[in-house]
């Protein structure tokens, strides 16, 4: 697992971590223009992954796609509070030598922007092409535009709205108050998150809204096990799933990160091409066009899907030529191919 060290970060509240990392995947020629990729809520930093394990966007990132790694290198950081190499709830608080559990500070969105850049430079990576991300990662790119137009042409903010709608901030309460509320919590110190049966149940909620209800009722159909309804055992499933592999501290935490996020009065002047996806109950377009039309530099695109909000997970060939134009367009224009 690569990682890099940014030392101290002081976060939004004036609380400062120490020795804090970053694990990171970095694809392409390292003297190829950077894209940096942010994951969504539970992603990890494997967006482009490996043959044996292709990545969460495998299907957009890699030699030849929409994302090209043989013009671009690609750059994916695990998020700051997350559970999967980066400095989170898991990880040992050098004051007390134990595991920071509950006690993790809360954090912002731009907390998250602002340590990777610190960790880009790092790196040696002064100036980025662009910004790509989804859902929590779209709100990750919409700061990257407003804190540091220069030092990124352009984003490309996915499934996302200039601030978390008051649906989204619903669904994340009935999750922070079910993981909050099992005894097993025990004040966020349990021994692990499958113990967590209101962790399961987070999931299932927020689970419901990542898709249409044209997809569930598709997909299911009211089909029956003789024990079950189908619907109700794949919800069963993914939260068990997500327990398995996850930290509910760092899911807690990431939650309440979300609910801050708003750009609404911000200065963003950086390129922007926006996708929103049909049917996304968390990010309608309808709280995103508007916003767009008012800033200089933004277009956007509807991709029409059944899939709702994690439209930009799935269906690449619906919207993937959008980013592929785009980015070629910048090589061109800075005369980089």
């Amino acid at each position: 697992m690569a990682v890099v060290s940014i030392g101290s970060f002081t976060l939004e509240s004036n609380h400062t971590l120490h020795g804090v990392t970053l694990a990171y995947e970095r694809c392409g020629e390292r003297d190829a223009p950077a894209i940096l990729v942010c994951h969504a809520l539970t992603g990890d930093q494997y967006s482009v992954g490996t043959e044996e394990k292709p990545g969460w966007w495998a299907g957009l990132i890699g030699p030849g796609k929409a994302v090209d790694t043989n013009r671009f290198q690609v750059i994916t950081f695990n998020i700051l509070g997350g559970c999967n190499g980066s400095t989170g709830p898991q990880s040992i608080d050098p004051e007390t030598g134990e595991p920071y559990r509950a006690s993790f500070p809360l954090l912002t969105i731009r907390d998250m922007v602002q340590a990777e850049h610190a960790a880009l430079q790092k790196l040696g990576i002064n100036h980025l092409a662009a910004v790509i991300g989804g859902s929590l990662g779209g709100m990750k790119t919409l700061e990257w535009g407003h804190l540091y137009p220069d030092f990124v042409d352009t984003i490309f903010p996915l499934a996302v709205t200039p601030a978390y709608s008051d649906y989204g901030i619903a669904f994340n309460h009935i999750g922070i108050q079910a993981i909050e509320g099992d005894s097993n919590f025990n004040g966020g110190n349990y021994i692990d998150s499958t113990q967590l049966n209101g962790f399961r149940i987070a999931r299932m909620a927020g689970m419901v809204t990542y898709r249409s209800s044209e997809m569930f009722n598709g997909r299911f159909g009211r089909d029956h096990n003789g024990k079950q309804f189908d619907v109700e055992s794949y919800l069963t499933y993914q939260g068990e799933k997500l327990a398995k592999r996850f930290d509910a501290n760092s899911y807690v935490t990431l939650l309440k990160a979300m609910n801050t996020h708003d750009v609404r009065e911000a200065k963003v002047e950086t390129e922007i091409l926006s996708l929103s996806f049909t049917n996304d109950l968390l990010y309608p377009q309808e709280l995103m066009v508007p916003w767009l039309k008012e800033l200089p530099k933004a277009s956007w695109e509807l991709v029409e899907t059944d899939f709702g909000h994690d439209g930009f997970l799935v269906e690449f060939e619906k919207w993937g030529g959008h980013i592929q134009g785009k980015l070629n367009s910048l090589l061109v224009s800075h005369s980089v191919q």
